[in-house]
């Protein structure tokens, strides 16, 4: 999609975590190393500029908020802090004159706590309209699973479900099997395929549909099974699966799009 778009793609050989799974535990001392260690991997990029692109919402947000908390006065987390975009913020600012491929078909679209909460989802629904899409845009609230929060047994089991079946749920279910459900949210792409018969699609794999369909006012039942369980690397390639996906699904790890514009 980025390289489409003009640019060059580029994904840090090591691994790397935001810490946003330990800042729920109090575990902040180790949280504060994890982006000391971002911050050393990444001080060339950092110093030269070059934007970087989350794809995971609560990652994007440790770096918009709690890197600034920890590192004050810190010009590097400042930097940091100004160059990580998530993917519709980042085609917004950095290529706006980009045709963003057309998609005649609807969507019904759920919103990242943290997304909504830190970056805001009007840049997502400007880059959706102009798509073609005919999206609508829950007013669900949280999807409920919140990292391990829906894992756990007892009152919080069911206080994640019953936060799903308040609005994103049933909204899943109801909707035709040719409208796209998008979730860029971990969590919630999870919550949406263990409670109902859909899997979500991130925002830029909704991107790559409208690249790749010859037809693209015409889509098949259930897209999801050619653009999330047909899109998976085979273990041939084992090792570049385990980096790449660290990025799409970025529960967890941090790993980021580093991007820059392709030389003339």
């Amino acid at each position: 999609m980025l390289e489409a778009a003009g640019f060059e793609v580029i994904v840090p050989k090591k691994s790397m975590c935001c810490g946003r799974p330990l800042y729920d535990f109090g575990m902040l001392n180790t949280a504060k190393r994890m982006l000391l260690d971002i911050m050393q991997n990444l001080k060339d990029e950092i110093r030269d500029g070059v934007p970087i692109v989350g794809l995971e919402p609560s990652c994007v947000s440790v770096f918009r908020d709690e890197l600034h908390n920890f590192f004050p006065r810190n010009e590097q987390a400042k930097r940091l802090q100004h160059q990580v975009f998530t993917l519709a913020e980042f085609l917004e600012k950095k290529a706006p004159d980009f045709k963003v491929p057309q998609l005649k078909t609807k969507a019904v679209v759920h919103g990242h706590c943290h997304h909504k909460a830190i970056m805001k989802i009007d840049t997502d629904k400007k880059l959706l309209k102009k798509t073609g899409l005919d999206s609508e845009v829950l007013d669900s609230g949280c999807c409920g699973l919140a990292g391990g929060f829906g894992y756990e047994k007892g009152a919080h089991y069911d206080v994640s479900i019953k936060a799903g079946e308040r609005v994103l749920l049933p909204a899943v279910r109801n909707a035709e099997d040719t409208t796209l459900i998008v979730a860029d949210g971990f969590s919630c792409r999870e919550q949406i395929e263990q409670e109902t018969n859909r899997k979500a699609l991130h925002l830029a794999q909704v991107l790559q549909m409208g690249l790749h369909e010859n037809s693209p006012s015409v889509y098949m039942p259930m897209p999801e099974k050619k653009y999330v369980d047909g899109m998976k690397l085979k273990d041939s390639h084992k090792n570049k699966r385990m980096l790449i996906a660290a990025g799409i699904v970025g529960m967890a790890i941090a790993t980021v799009y580093i991007i820059s514009k392709k030389n003339k």
